[in-house]
């Protein structure tokens, strides 16, 4: 179910009527639950027995944990973690380990090429994670479910399906979402909040993103084949507008229905493409993400607490397998690999250079930091590795203009990618000083967006990150 779609306006609207009528810390959870369910079944409801079946394992989990002596805590959470891996790499890698290790018409190979990919199976597993980690990392008098709360179960489950962010992020931490479990009253809605954040988050995908997929459509192999160089570049610059536009679209989209029922998830994006180096990239992209990895596999892993040799290895092992958490293709974990060889190199230079560099040189770092993310974003768009190579083969090689179709593409992506540019550099405006004088525009600025969405969306497409 799209958030774009009538079913979940209508999912949403009945919802939120009964949420607010019942009154009851309980029955809202109850709700809650059921709309989450009912939003994951609807298109293919044979994989609601999949995200029950985690729930379960993760209610168990929590459970044997919080009644276990503080020996056997650990062997409970352990096998909690292992149990999330192991569905999450069933579902997620099968594939990958079938096409790589087996031979053509091998019925191993075929069965596991077979195994279907459940929708945001990596955002609740991740999910999952957390909760068995932060419950077996909870002191006493600290648990993340407090008796107020009331059913251990249907807490669990909330947490882990909550609509608004179960399908693609962003990722909750259970110390972040399980104390904000409590009546809500409808007097007590950000209204100002949710609003810009849906306004936002809607003209993003539906204008942006939905509108550029027309075009960025043709980077499929063996449409790219006959296109220029100019054509090439220009398309590869607006897949990087369209999935920021796609994936922040949907964080915002996420934040404000989750603001509606009187939750708050952490943003998920924060202006990334004003980054000036390849660390601070990753502290506004995909937070959520980027500080899931952080908390709970590179610090553990030792972070930079043992030497430069190990926090490089430490930085590349994150790096790689963040890049093997959004597919299963080599392609990913390359693209995980060549942001983790950036952030030890940048690292390295940083250790090594005997001055600061200049304020004045940000704005040359911030264009090489953007077009090295945006060539990077072709591993995305082209899982398969070859047409990766192929792609760029053709950029070097292809006459650089065919004719005035070149130019026209180049002209349609760079008036829906300078909204993008507009938006960051909006941004970086209130951050100067100009904030008084920026908030009074504001008003404006968002009756032009939802003026453009009713006017100028694009046709409906399924949100880029539901793949992963």
């Amino acid at each position: 179910m799209l958030f774009t779609s009538p079913e979940f306006f209508t999912l949403l609207a009945c919802t939120f009527l009964l949420y607010y009528l019942v009154g009851k810390a309980q029955l809202q959870k109850i709700i809650l639950v059921i709309s989450s369910f009912t939003f994951y079944a609807w298109n293919f409801p044979k994989l609601l027995a999949l995200l029950c079946v985690s729930i379960l394992i993760n209610i168990l989990t929590v459970k044997a944990i919080k009644q276990s002596k503080a020996g056997q805590r650990y062997w409970w959470a352990t096998l909690g973690v292992v149990i999330n891996l192991g569905i999450l790499a069933f579902f997620k890698y099968s594939p990958l380990l079938g096409k790589t290790f087996f031979e053509s018409g091998s019925s191993v190979g075929e069965y596991l090429m077979g195994i279907p990919l459940p929708i945001g199976i990596s955002f609740f597993t991740f999910q999952g994670l957390s909760l068995v980690v932060d419950t077996y990392r909870a002191k006493d008098g600290d648990d993340n479910l407090p008796e107020h709360t009331g059913s251990l179960v249907e807490s669990i489950a909330l947490y882990i399906a909550f609509f608004p962010q179960l399908i693609a992020g962003p990722i909750v931490k259970a110390y972040e979402f399980l104390p904000q479990i409590a009546k809500k009253a409808f007097r007590d809605i950000d209204w100002e909040y949710c609003i810009k954040q849906l306004i936002v988050g809607y003209f993003l995908k539906m204008v942006i993103a939905d509108n550029l997929k027309d075009h960025t459509f043709w980077m499929q192999y063996p449409y790219f084949m006959e296109l220029s160089g100019l054509n090439l570049m220009a398309l590869l610059f607006g897949y990087s507008m369209q999935i920021f536009a796609d994936f922040a679209g949907y964080s915002l989209i996420a934040l404000g229905h989750a603001g509606l029922f009187g939750y708050r998830l952490r943003d998920n994006f924060m202006f990334p493409y004003i980054s000036a180096s390849f660390s601070e990239f990753w502290r506004r992209w995909h937070i959520s993400l980027s500080t899931f990895l952080r908390e709970y596999l590179y610090i553990p892993l030792g972070g930079n607490r043992k030497g430069k040799v190990r926090t490089y290895v430490n930085l590349m092992l994150t790096m790689v397998l963040g890049g093997f958490w959004h597919g299963a293709a080599w392609s990913y974990a390359v693209w995980g690999a060549a942001h983790g060889i950036a952030l030890a190199l940048e690292r390295f230079v940083n250790d090594a250079l005997p001055f600061q560099w200049p304020k004045g040189f940000r704005f040359v770092k911030i264009i090489f930091i953007f077009s090295v993310v945006t060539l990077l974003w072709l591993l995305f768009r082209l899982p398969a590795f070859s047409e990766v190579l192929l792609y760029l083969s053709q950029i070097k090689n292809a006459p650089f203009f065919k004719g005035v179709n070149d130019l026209n593409t180049a002209f349609f992506i760079s008036m829906y990618a300078l909204p993008i540019m507009a938006y960051h550099g909006w941004y970086l405006l209130k951050e100067s000083g100009s904030k008084n004088w920026a908030i009074k525009l504001e008003p404006l600025l968002y009756a032009c967006l939802l003026f453009m969405i009713l006017v100028n969306s694009g046709s409906s497409g399924s949100f880029i990150y539901f793949q992963f």
